[in-house]
Order: C-alpha cells, then sequence, then structure tokens
C-alpha cells in the first residue's frame, strides 16, 4: 500500500470491540497493515470521538484507549485550523454532508490522503479527491496500487 488512508473513529472502535467479530478483525487487519505501510491518517477529532467512545462503552478500557492513542499520534494528526474548517463548510455545502462528517472529510484531505476509511458515508464516492471505503466490504489489498 502507497496511497495515504485517513482512518475514522469508527474503523478505530470496531478494532477494540469485539462484540461484532466480523467487523473487529476487519479494522484490525486493517490498522495492522496502516501500521505495516505506515499510510494510515487521522486527525485530533477522530482521536477525540474514538476516546470519547471507548470511555463511555467500557470505562475499564481508558487506559488502553489513552495508549492507543498515544501510539497514534505517529499518524500525524491533522489539527482542524481555521483553513480546515473553511474547507469542511465547502464539504458540508458541496456534497449534503453533516458537520462532523465535513470535517473528517476535510481533514483527510489536509492530509493528502487518497481514501477515507469509514462505514458512515457512501462508498465508492469522490468526495473532492477523497475516495470513500467501506472497511468492512473491501481489505487493504484492494486498495493497495492506490
Amino acid at each position: 500500500m502507497t496511497a495515504l488512508v485517513f482512518v475514522d473513529s469508527n474503523v478505530l472502535i470496531y478494532a477494540v470491540d469485539e462484540a461484532d467479530q466480523k467487523k473487529h478483525e476487519s479494522a484490525r487487519l486493517w490498522r495492522s497493515e496502516l501500521w505495516k505501510s505506515r499510510c494510515g491518517r487521522v486527525s485530533f477529532q477522530v482521536l477525540q470521538e474514538f476516546y470519547a467512545n471507548v470511555s463511555r462503552k467500557w470505562p475499564p478500557a481508558r487506559e488502553q484507549a489513552r495508549a492507543e492513542i498515544r501510539g497514534l499520534l505517529a499518524w500525524h494528526p491533522v489539527v482542524i485550523d481555521a483553513e480546515t474548517l473553511e474547507s469542511a463548510w465547502k464539504m458540508q455545502d458541496r456534497f449534503q454532508l453533516s458537520f462532523w462528517d465535513s470535517l473528517i472529510v476535510a481533514a483527510a484531505k489536509a492530509a493528502s490522503c487518497r481514501y477515507l476509511l469509514t462505514e458512515d458515508l457512501q462508498a465508492d464516492q469522490d468526495l473532492d479527491g477523497v475516495i470513500v471505503v467501506n472497511p468492512f466490504k473491501f481489505g487493504p489489498d484492494d486498495i493497495s496500487s492506490g
């Protein structure tokens, strides 16, 4: 894999949540491949959403979530600044996205990502050069040439 891949919080959550074994395994495969290839990217928004959800669902897992986030700092998290915010608003209007989803797409674009790994948006949609990939329908090998 050579193309940069932005990872939404839902993928990170499934990587630690074993309730849905199929999604858990898919998320772990993606996470592993993105670590190996060094092509994974996130934003501080994604890290915050991940932590808030894990802490709420599994309070004893807070330290595990914190450790995971500390590791993910190596993925060069995007900071939502004025430029990213303006970009998000434009995408929100253009693609009729929720504000939070538009921030994710704008952060992916700011990180020069070719792909956005999420189950929350329409798969295969091209959002101003960022292609949405459903991580539970496609594996890392499906985009490796990207």
